[in-house]
């Protein structure tokens, strides 16, 4: 268990991909309060505690008791994150929550894959 202590606050944290993705959970999103969180890992470990850590955000960012911003930023597209968007989007509009979608791609050498510009 992590000791008691203040919220930490960021502008931008990546969540933790593959077997990571397991730590986060309601305390992680109380304590670090972000105004981005990135959600990268495409890959099938991150399936499975993709939801589980999108309702821990709802749940954390629930229990900030101010009203601040925050914009989740998928690195990757998935069900599971089209699913979760799709039934609860009444309360992540309620806690101020923005899932920030983007169909654009970026063109490197040969390869292009998909991406979305940040800016503070």
């Amino acid at each position: 268990a992590a000791p008691q202590g203040p919220p930490i606050y960021v502008d931008l944290a990546y969540l933790p991909g593959s077997w990571s993705a397991r730590t986060v959970d309601e305390e992680f999103f109380r304590r670090i309060r972000s105004l981005c969180y990135v959600v990268s890992g495409d890959d099938h470990l991150k399936e499975g505690v993709l939801r589980p850590l999108l309702d821990a955000l709802l749940v954390g960012k629930h229990q900030w008791g101010v009203d601040i911003q925050v914009t989740l930023i998928p690195t990757f597209d998935s069900l599971v994150m089209h699913e979760w968007y799709q039934e609860t989007h009444e309360r992540q509009q309620e806690l101020g929550i923005t899932v920030l979608g983007s169909n654009s791609t970026v063109a490197m050498q040969d390869e292009t894959f998909p991406a979305c510009k940040v800016e503070f």
